[in-house]
């Protein structure tokens, strides 16, 4: 898929905002396999920039926290995104591939009930073209990826723009029926309720298997790093707070964190396509549903903890 030609423009730096976490903003680089669209670790790390400070309009936070929001992102996604909107052509190839589809099918649900005439090939297609950012027949920053910034899953989000373009078209031929009507009267207008969002009929057992997968994974880890993740989710302790406790630094722990999670999900999706039979779209599906909508509470992972007095707020799956 050949990209329009453009003027060149030098690219933009990173600013010194994530400086401090380089050795995590080079990890998630890795996790996130933007190297195979061609994406350099710059314009990631730009993608990384506008997610936070889209989160963090008010300033930024600690560094633990800043830290803890960076592994919640939907890391490929957003990798992919940012691609796409740095003009990769790999990246494109792939999204048209995987999403051109998807985004049909749910233009079809969210269209499916609609008195007003949308057409649901239409309302996929035009979101195609806002995505690609196309002006004047040149691609450019008017990208709607620029809006992407990781906190959900990218079906998610696209399945949000779909609803929301629906909605206002509803609403704009309202606004025209109105303008028709003859003067002081009153157009009687159908009422329509919003669209409803789509629905996977296998959302509840994705779930269920992905909670049995992550407790039998998490027995098969070492004493040593089932307390780590103890600590740091049930407990919910800061990393410095942890580096006092176990007698390391806080770059350690870190360090020792990101390699559990990585073993911990290894561990799951194995777990999940040996005894649950689930393919990788299925196990993919798995973790985008428990991160997305249903974090897992690690509080109820670590039942010797239930008598502690704990936050009322868990952290997200890993």
């Amino acid at each position: 898929m050949a990209l329009p030609s453009e003027e060149k423009t030098p690219p933009r730096e990173p600013t010194a905002l994530l400086a401090p976490l380089e050795a995590v903003v080079a990890s998630l680089y890795s996790q996130s396999g933007a190297s195979r669209w061609g994406l350099p670790p710059v314009q990631f790390a730009l993608g990384l920039e506008r997610s936070v400070r889209k989160r963090f309009l008010d300033g930024l936070p600690a560094r633990e926290r800043l830290e803890e929001y960076l592994f919640s992102l939907h890391i490929e996604d957003l990798a992919l995104a940012t691609a796409c909107l740095e003009g990769c052509e790999a990246a494109w190839e792939h999204f048209v591939r995987e999403y051109r589809g998807y985004l049909r099918a749910a233009a079809g649900a969210i269209t499916k009930a609609s008195r007003h005439g949308s057409n649901p090939q239409e309302l996929a297609d035009s979101l195609f073209s806002d995505l690609f950012g196309l002006v004047d027949g040149k691609r450019g920053e008017r990208s709607l990826f620029r809006y992407f910034h990781g906190r959900s899953s990218l079906k998610t989000w696209l399945r949000t723009v779909l609803a929301q373009r629906h909605v206002d078209h509803i609403r704009a031929q309202r606004r025209w029926e109105s303008l028709d009507a003859e003067e002081n009267e009153k157009p009687e207008l159908p009422a329509e309720p919003p669209p409803a969002p789509l629905l996977d009929p296998h959302r509840g057992h994705y779930l269920s298997c992905f909670t049995a997968a992550l407790k039998r994974s998490l027995q098969l880890l070492s004493a040593e790093d089932r307390e780590r993740l103890e600590l740091y989710y049930a407990r919910q302790m800061r990393l410095a707070e942890m580096g006092r406790k176990l007698g390391e630094h806080e770059s350690s722990v870190s360090r020792s964190l990101e390699r559990i999670r990585r073993e911990l999900r290894a561990l799951t999706e194995q777990h999940l396509r040996e005894v649950f039979s689930l393919s990788d779209a299925e196990i993919g599906q798995c973790i985008a549903y428990a991160a997305e909508e249903a974090p897992i509470d690690f509080r109820q992972m670590f039942p010797e903890q239930k008598a502690r007095t704990l936050p009322a707020k868990g952290k997200e799956s890993p």
